[in-house]
């Protein structure tokens, strides 16, 4: 039951990350937000870290953030590039979360580190990827300006927040997991619960 348990409260944080992309993207887009994508990717680091606090597993990050994409995927048009980017953020979080934040090495330096590292590895790995491999149009006319401005601007934006965000994240989870686990059905009720409205609010909004 345990494991059970933990893969639906995995599925709620991908869907959480997944309904925030699909209504905070499009308000903050539509109105020409500044930096619109680093504000995005400040609540996916925030709710990476309370997932990492509650499971501090390698592949975890990835993993919500995989479910993060085929939500946003399934209730909005797809956008691919998009949907790349939300799974290579997580990706990068993941390395850097998996090499600094251990067991017995959870201090709010590491956290913070964790948070810079997974916001320029996931922002090098798409500019990157996006730009030299698959050759996106759109991309590859911007050139190694395009990159560049992507990784040390945007990606800096990113990591400033981050640094801040992910060890905030980070004692949420840790502190809020134990509370929970001591009503266990509680628990798997109240993850169902959020799965499902998640996923209605997502197809009313998709």
């Amino acid at each position: 039951m345990k494991g059970l348990r933990t893969w639906a409260w995995i599925l709620f944080f991908g869907s959480l990350w997944g309904i925030n992309e699909l209504v905070s993207g499009e308000i903050l887009f539509r109105n020409q937000v500044l930096s619109a994508s680093v504000w995005l990717s400040a609540w996916a680091f925030f709710i990476l870290a309370v997932a990492r606090g509650i499971i501090n597993k390698p592949g975890t990050s990835a993993l919500i953030a995989g479910i993060a994409a085929v939500f946003k995927m399934v209730n909005a048009p797809p956008f691919f590039c998009h949907l790349l980017a939300i799974f290579l953020l997580g990706v990068g979080f993941d390395v850097a979360a998996s090499l600094l934040i251990k067991e017995g090495r959870k201090t709010a330096l590491r956290q913070g580190l964790s948070g810079v590292l997974g916001a320029y590895g996931g922002y090098a790995l798409f500019a990157l990827l996006i730009t030299y491999i698959i050759r996106y149009q759109y991309w590859v006319n911007g050139g190694a300006a395009k990159v560049l401005n992507h990784i040390f601007v945007a990606g800096s934006l990113a990591a400033a927040v981050s640094a801040f965000l992910v060890p905030l994240g980070y004692m949420v989870g840790s502190l809020g997991w134990p509370v929970l686990e001591r009503h266990p059905r509680w628990s798997s009720i109240g993850a169902a619960a959020g799965l499902v409205i998640l996923w209605t609010l997502g197809r009313m909004t998709g």
